[in-house]
């Protein structure tokens, strides 16, 4: 039955030219009324599975997709949902992944994912003055956020369905995904003690964001429960280039207090800290540990003596996208919040 379908509807698909597959077509092709197929493709419970089932072989058949413009009369809705991306976050790391991540949610809906990009030397404002202003997008997703972020407020006030990569701490509930970097920095600091380490580094994220605060609080508190001491790190972050952090870490190791233990809270970050180490002479394993997060699997093959834990930024990108189309439907704030806390750090094999 399945398969005179899929023949049937392939043949009216050719037939029927360049011109696209209409809720008429797949009406004509299953003898149902137009509404009938339009409920079906809804998954709308008072139309019977064995219905819903077919009327959905059929449009996949022919290649149906619903007409935006046409979506955007009948519902107010452009069915689309526009993630406000940094054209300066590293692509094998997070941009990729995240996408991936919210595509494959979307695909389970009739939402349909573009990016916004928007560059960090830029006013943060304008990508998202433009989509809400202009009604674009149904919903926006946005990262890297700061404690009192004046997106998220711009947002709230206009009642636009958002979600974030990241908390914040205004005094307003909103929906977002978030990793614990308290918690990650916290194992961090633990680990370095259990394997001898006594003067810890961290390489942090910019002190204007909110995961900054996290990591590093989550860092000093590590440091005053093992009683172990901080070397200073601050002349570079995370959103510094490979080479400035090279050079940052050699000046660092040649100090007369150098670090025999480093937390680094992002894994291109680390490589990094890694060739800073070894062109000061030093040798990663011996001299010094770090305790690296990761996104993208890879830090292990580049050096075996890492220390690593691990963010999924493909779930992040799936909750992201639950929770914005979860602010779309009017769903309570409560029920859009999660947080990942990491438990485990991976050591070398001994």
């Amino acid at each position: 039955m399945d398969e005179k379908i899929s023949k049937d509807a392939r043949g009216v698909a050719a037939a029927a030219g360049p011109d696209r597959p209409t809720l008429k077509t797949i009406a004509f092709m299953t003898g149902l009324g137009v509404t009938t197929v339009s409920r079906a493709l809804k998954d709308a419970p008072d139309i019977g599975m064995e219905t819903r089932k077919r009327v959905q072989l059929v449009a996949n058949q022919v290649g149906y997709r619903p007409n935006r413009a046409g979506v955007r009369l009948r519902t107010g809705k452009t069915n689309v949902i526009s993630l406000v991306l940094d054209t300066q976050e590293q692509v094998g790391g997070f941009v990729s992944d995240i996408i991936y991540g919210i595509s494959e949610q979307l695909a389970q809906s009739p939402y349909h994912l573009i990016v916004t990009p928007y560059s960090r030397d830029n006013d943060p404002m304008q990508p998202i003055r433009y989509v809400v202003e202009t009604g674009s997008a149904d919903g926006i997703i946005i990262s890297r956020t700061q404690p009192d972020d004046p997106r998220v407020r711009y947002m709230i006030e206009r009642r636009f369905p958002f979600a974030t990569h990241g908390r914040t701490a205004m005094n307003v509930e909103h929906p977002y995904h978030d990793f614990d970097n308290y918690a990650f920095a916290g194992l961090a600091v633990k680990r370095l003690a259990e394997i001898g380490r006594r003067r810890l580094a961290l390489l942090a994220p910019p002190s204007s964001l909110m995961y900054h605060q996290h990591m590093r609080s989550g860092f000093l508190d590590g440091l005053a429960e093992v009683g172990l001491n901080e070397v200073p790190f601050s002349s570079v972050t995370n959103d510094h280039s490979i080479e400035r952090i090279r050079a940052a870490t050699i000046e660092m190791m040649r100090r007369p207090s150098r670090p025999d233990g480093i937390v680094s809270g992002a894994g291109g970050g680390t490589f990094a800290l890694v060739a800073g180490i070894e062109a000061a002479g030093f040798r990663l394993g011996r001299d010094v540990d770090i305790v690296s997060k990761q996104s993208f699997r890879l830090l292990p093959m580049f050096r075996p003596e890492l220390h690593v834990v691990n963010e999924d930024v493909r779930l992040a990108g799936r909750e992201l996208a639950k929770a914005v189309i979860g602010s779309i439907n009017g769903a309570p704030v409560e029920g859009l919040q999660s947080l990942i806390v990491p438990t485990e750090v991976l050591s070398p094999p001994c």
